[in-house]
């Protein structure tokens, strides 16, 4: 398996045109964007990016698309999580062969399958690939189910590219359980903080994070990462600080907020796909108070 280290991975969003078709075009300029900006990885299209919302083709026209305009300039960790095992496998196979550094994925959507399933879903979706896999344990995504230390030890076992482990859970026990143990069966195994708040997880362990606000505060970010990496955590958490305040003020809105923050910032992304929604105008309106009072955000980039 191919030495991977992805770093600081930004999750863009996917641009919609008015008819609600991808915007390939503004994909491209948002894509630079995040390069020019402090990226050292991109993933995409993740549940920032409304991927539950895109068809398998428009999946697969996005990967081909990000991996040609990407050109070799940073890694694509590309997002297969489907329902079907044999749909996200075969997402998989696709992303690496158009070029994908490395697949992730959740447990399947809408299912709640036990353990044992679980881990086969998951070796199947790594057996389909020789790229680095990359488990996504996102519980609150994912109606409450998570996965366990002891299941990804057998995953180990069983998926010899099965790389590391991107972490939403804010289970603090359950990172330092795997750490230890995963790091024993397969030395060099990632943990991968699932968001930008990385100073308990750098503590643990986490070299890399998945980071949804770098579309809005990228300085800021890249800061915080660059001090948990340099293991600074005591002087990282003024930074940490500010990234939760931002972070409490986009979660009640989700998606829409981030598309109305990256608007606001000059770097409009189009609309949303149905089920959801746009701000309405007092949430838009406060929002855009909420922004403008945060003076950490005053040199952050404004525009493409």
């Amino acid at each position: 398996m191919p030495a991977f280290a992805p770093g600081l991975v930004h999750t863009p969003v996917t641009p919609f045109s008015p008819d609600r078709s991808i915007d390939f075009d503004r994909l491209g300029r948002l894509i630079d964007f995040h390069i020019g900006n402090g990226a050292d990885a991109l993933a995409l299209p993740t549940h920032a990016g409304e991927s539950v919302s895109l068809t398998d083709a428009e999946k697969r026209a996005l990967i081909e698309f990000a991996v040609k305009h990407i050109a070799g300039r940073k890694p694509l960790i590309a997002h297969v999580s489907e329902a079907g095992t044999a749909n996200a496998a075969a997402l998989a196979a696709h992303a690496e062969r158009a070029g994908a550094t490395a697949v992730m994925a959740t447990t399947p959507y809408y299912w709640t399958p036990p353990p044992e399933m679980i881990l086969a879903h998951f070796a199947a979706i790594a057996g389909a690939v020789g790229v680095p896999f990359l488990v996504h344990n996102a519980p609150e995504d994912m109606a409450g189910i998570r996965v366990s230390a002891e299941l990804m030890l057998k995953l180990i076992a069983r998926a010899p590219n099965f790389a590391g482990l991107i972490d939403a859970s804010l289970d603090w026990q359950f990172m330092i359980d795997l750490i230890m143990e995963a790091r024993h069966a397969r030395p060099g195994f990632l943990l991968i903080a699932g968001n930008e708040l990385m100073v308990s997880p750098a503590a643990i362990g986490a070299s890399s994070a998945l980071a949804p606000l770098a579309a809005i505060a990228p300085r800021l970010v890249r800061r915080l990462f660059d001090l948990c990496r340099a293991d600074k955590l005591f002087e990282a958490r003024p930074a940490q600080e500010e990234l939760a305040k931002l972070y409490q003020l986009t979660k009640a809105g989700g998606i829409a907020s981030l598309k109305a923050a990256l608007a606001a910032h000059g770097r409009d992304c189009g609309i949303l796909r149905p089920p959801l929604q746009a701000l309405d105008a007092n949430a838009a309106a406060e929002l855009s108070r909420g922004l403008g009072a945060m003076a950490s955000l005053r040199d952050e980039p404004r525009g493409w």
